[in-house]
């Protein structure tokens, strides 16, 4: 059991476990496999945090590029183009994104990169809407009504005098959504959708490491730490930020 364990749940650690016999790193576990082990199980639990964080940081990018240019656009703009926003808006709310995810996901292959891009086109929809109740209560504003009385150009100024007052909640539910991002990876890997085998996820190493649960609880038990202590920490730093950035709060 001992011997099968790393070789089914750490397939990305064989640098360690295929030591030269005379090296440093053999000497050193020869006598102590179950450290070996626990080396082994720290490097992915490791590098899997790497991943979750890329996956998290980069799809919340897709999500802000999009849902912030939709959501300026159908405040800003408004008539036809604000009906049709937010009606694609409210279509895509009314499916849960994991659900979402997890179909789309099926249907293109498991990849770290189709996880990306789906969770990112999944999200963009808080963003056009909080961006455009932004945009409603600044449009009126006699600074942007001194700025077209100058005859500023429609887009100059979005980028100029809007979108910069938009930032501290774009910054906010940013924060809050890469933990949610980490959780749905965690979830699609789980299930077995996620990135597959090439790289290592703490959704994969809880599924794998379950069926070892009654004689080794660290395999699942330490990933699903990590996942806890990782969305912990994001969701305290943009709680911080809320109250840094909104007075009101």
């Amino acid at each position: 059991m001992a011997v099968s364990l790393p070789s089914a749940v750490l397939p990305y650690a064989d640098d360690v476990a295929r030591a030269p016999s005379g090296s440093r790193t053999w000497r050193k576990f020869a006598h102590n496999p179950a450290a070996l082990l626990g080396v082994l199980i720290l490097l992915v639990v490791v590098g899997a945090a790497l991943v979750s964080l890329l996956v998290g940081v980069l799809a919340v990018v897709i999500s802000v590029l999009v849902g912030v240019t939709l959501g300026l656009i159908s405040g800003f703009v408004g008539g036809r183009a604000d009906t049709v926003i937010m009606t694609v808006v409210d279509i895509t709310w009314s499916f849960p994104q994991i659900l979402l995810a997890l179909a789309f996901v099926a249907a293109l292959g498991p990849s770290l990169m189709t996880v990306i891009l789906v969770l990112g086109f999944t999200g963009w929809e808080r963003y056009a809407r909080v961006v455009r109740a932004e945009v409603l209560a600044l449009r009126e504003k006699d600074f942007i009504e001194a700025a077209r009385a100058m005859g500023i150009g429609s887009a100059r100024i979005l980028l100029r005098h809007v979108l910069p007052n938009t930032f501290s909640s774009i910054v906010v539910l940013s924060t809050l959504q890469v933990a949610q991002a980490i959780l749905q990876e965690a979830a699609l890997s789980f299930l077995g959708v996620g990135s597959g085998r090439t790289y290592p996820t703490w959704g994969q190493m809880i599924a794998l490491g379950r069926d070892f649960v009654s004689v080794a609880w660290w395999l699942p038990t330490f990933p699903g730490l990590a996942i806890l202590a990782t969305v912990l920490a994001i969701n305290l730093v943009g709680d911080r930020l809320r109250d840094a950035l909104d007075p009101r709060v």
